[in-house]
Parts: structure tokens; C-alpha cells; sequence
């Protein structure tokens, strides 16, 4: 018979009702945990032995409704699915559990959902098909077809990506990686005819996939391991190919990023804000050019160095582009 693993953690947990409370506040408690145990368990322990007023959100239990989603030293979880004894190796025997969004707290661990629920409606999470009421015959997607989506569909909408933004957390209008997951898999979708109008959405600055500062965050907190980075750079390709890129910093920094590449098979930093900002626009960026300059991370112009085999640089980028810019 396996013997049962059991060691001491330390919990802290945060506590804050919006009704009563003027600031959020912590509560410690030390329990013995087995091997066994996942986030859920503990925290159905607390509130069963310790204290029942403890508020957080659970349902199914098998990582696939996504309602107990929290955060655990600051990284985004899904609850029932992380392993106690694999966050006590990555953090040691003190552990904080905290709500997705310390600012959109109601109680405890329950938060607002509501801009997420937006900003995942603005897209049109759904088909858009124009299809006979009474088909005669299903509509048939190929294999080939399926595996456009990148597993985009396997999102259960958990949050957990949404609120480990960096860039959502400073700009309110952006709309996240989950909503951007959820354009890319139905604009990829072939049986879709509102490709264009979600792209249109996804372009505009401030909300669009254009602010995204490709941290990774969202991919390293997915427990479905959808890769929302994965779509946004996906969706970056598919303004393209839609024509309706528009000429603004970001877009120029796409391009410029590309040709520099291209043209010398290494990153040419100091002319990619020349391309991405304009003559004008590089002059607010000499004080730290001048500083990248004197650590040699960026090179005099007539000085850019070429990479080694850049033949064979080119010839990968021609075959693998699918977008002229």
C-alpha cells in the first residue's frame, strides 16, 4: 500500500467583503497536506474546519468550467487542478492565495467578472453563417481545416489569462488575451463570415491586439495551454491579409521588425524605433540609445553586422511568409 505524503504548509488567504470592509486583510492558517491534495481541497478545509464564512467559486471539479480560478504567489490558477506539493516546490511552505483581480473583489476570492463578459462578447464569440433553416446535409469541416483553430476552442474562459495582463491591468480599454483567443478561433474558423468584422475590432488601438507587449504571461498561466499569445500573433498576420492594417507605430514596428531580419538576419534595434517612430519621433530616445550604445546593445548604422548563413536567412523568410507588408 503507498504511504500518504503529508507536510505543513502556511496559508494565507485573502479576506475582503465589499459590504463591511473598508480595506482587504489577510487571515494565516498552518495545515498538514498531503500528496493528494489540490488548491480546492484546502480550501474547502478552511472553510469546513476553520471558518465558513470563507467565500470562493467552485463547480465542476475536472479543470472545465473554470470558476476556481485564483492566484497563488501571484500566478494564475485553476484551483482544482494545481497539485499543492508542486506549488510548495516552486514557492516553498508559504503560500498566499488571493482573488484573480484584487481591484474587482466582491468577497474573498469571488471577483466581477463583467469586463471580461464584455470584452469577450465584443468580438462575437459565436458563428456567424449564413445557413439554411433546415439543411439537408451537415456542414463538413476537413481535418485540415480543424487544425486552423491551434486548439483555440479548448478556452473554458477562466480568466486566468485576463487578469495576469500586464498591459490590460494600465489600459482598461484593452480587450486580453481571452477575448483575442476567442476572435482568432472563429475568424479561423472556415465556416465563418464575419472574419473581416472581428479583425476590424481587433485592430483598433487601445483595445486591439496591437497593445499586447508580448510578456507570455497569458501562456505561461493557461491550464489549457491554449497559448492566447500564439493567436494574437496570428490575428497580427490576418490584418494583414484582411488589407486593413492601418499605418500607425505598431504596425510600422511589425514591418520594420520583419525587414531588419531580412535585410541583416539579426535585429537592427536602434533603426526599428527609426522605422517603428519616425526622424522626429527617435529623438525623445537618445538618452537611452546613448546608454544602449555605450553597453553595445545597439550598433552605429554603417556598423550593423550581417549573420552568419544570411542566404539562407532570406530563403526562410520567403518560404514562410504569407504576408506582404
Amino acid at each position: 500500500m503507498d504511504t500518504i505524503k503529508s507536510q505543513q504548509v502556511t496559508f494565507k488567504v485573502f479576506r475582503f467583503n465589499e459590504e463591511t470592509d473598508y480595506l482587504p486583510y489577510y487571515n494565516t492558517y498552518t495545515l498538514d497536506v498531503t500528496h493528494e491534495e489540490v488548491v480546492l481541497d484546502i480550501l474547502n478545509r478552511i472553510k469546513w474546519d476553520h471558518d465558513g464564512s470563507l467565500s470562493y467559486r467552485r463547480s465542476c471539479r475536472h479543470g472545465i468550467c473554470g470558476v476556481c480560478s485564483i492566484k497563488v504567489n501571484g500566478k494564475g490558477i485553476l484551483a482544482c487542478k494545481s497539485r499543492l506539493f508542486d506549488l510548495v516546490e516552486v514557492f516553498g511552505n508559504e503560500i498566499t492565495i488571493e482573488p484573480l483581480s484584487t481591484k474587482r473583489v466582491i468577497k474573498d476570492l469571488i471577483i466581477d467578472k463583467k469586463d471580461f463578459w464584455d470584452k469577450h462578447a465584443a468580438i462575437k464569440p459565436y458563428l456567424v453563417s449564413d445557413i439554411e433553416e433546415h439543411p439537408a446535409q451537415e456542414h463538413l469541416v476537413s481535418p485540415h481545416d480543424a487544425e486552423k483553430l491551434l486548439e483555440a476552442d479548448y478556452c473554458i474562459q477562466c480568466g486566468a489569462c485576463h487578469y495576469s495582463c500586464p498591459a490590460l491591468e494600465v489600459n482598461d480599454s484593452f480587450f486580453g488575451p481571452a477575448a483575442f483567443a476567442a476572435a482568432y478561433r472563429f475568424s479561423a474558423d472556415v465556416r465563418d463570415e464575419a472574419s473581416v468584422e472581428r479583425l476590424h475590432v481587433v485592430n483598433e488601438e487601445a483595445q486591439g491586439v496591437w497593445d499586447c507587449v508580448k510578456c507570455m504571461e497569458c501562456a505561461e498561466v493557461c491550464p489549457k495551454e491554449v497559448n492566447p499569445i500564439e493567436k494574437i500573433t496570428k490575428l497580427h498576420n490576418m490584418v494583414f491579409e484582411a488589407g486593413i492594417a492601418k499605418n500607425n507605430v505598431a504596425t510600422r514596428h511589425a514591418v520594420g521588425f520583419a525587414h531588419s531580419i531580412e535585410k541583416h538576419g539579426l535585429l537592427d534595434e536602434g533603426e526599428l524605433v527609426r522605422y517603428s517612430e519616425g526622424n522626429i519621433g527617435v529623438l525623445k530616445h537618445v538618452p537611452v540609445a546613448l546608454k544602449m550604445f555605450t553597453k553595445g546593445k545597439i550598433v552605429l548604422p554603417w556598423n550593423m553586422p550581417k549573420a552568419d548563413k544570411l542566404d539562407e536567412i532570406k530563403k526562410l523568410i520567403k518560404s514562410s511568409s504569407t504576408v506582404k507588408f
